[in-house]
């Protein structure tokens, strides 16, 4: 029976859209998802919030909302990860939260002042965040069980 019960759920599970989908799929996802960061990262700095604790609040909340959408529309395959997907999932964004955080303070410290320089900034901290997630999202924390 536990055969029969481990191959009923492998046919439940549905397959995860192919490599360009789920790029497609993730950029509109992130797409969605930066307008959540960016939209909290200006209301904080409007209600003069440190500029370093408003990119790291509106980064959690961005990511959050990335984690829930793209288990659920890009990498349909891994929804039944469990903890040791959660757990990498943290640990991922975790150490992307420091690269994004960092790296739009280092832009910030380094770009020359004019009117577009934070969200310049915001721009190529997202980007570097949003490509490491992804071939780490892809390929370690929803990886696909092999057939």
């Amino acid at each position: 029976m536990v055969a029969m019960d481990s191959q009923a759920s492998e046919q439940v599970r549905p397959a995860s859209p192919g490599l360009l989908a789920q790029l497609v799929r993730f950029g509109l996802i992130g797409g969605f998802c930066a307008l959540v960061d960016s939209g909290i990262y200006w209301l904080l700095l409007q209600a003069g919030t440190w500029v370093h604790l408003a990119k790291a609040i509106s980064f959690i909340a961005g990511t959050t909302t990335a984690y829930f959408l793209n288990r659920r529309f890009t990498f349909a395959s891994a929804r039944q990860g469990g903890a040791s997907q959660v757990g990498g999932f943290m640990l991922l964004y975790t150490v992307t939260f420091f690269v994004n955080v960092g790296t739009n303070a280092l832009a910030l410290a380094t770009l020359p002042d004019f009117s577009w320089r934070v969200a310049l900034s915001w721009i190529i901290a997202q980007g570097t965040a949003t490509t490491i997630n992804f071939v780490m999202l892809k390929w370690v924390v929803f990886r696909e069980p092999r057939a």
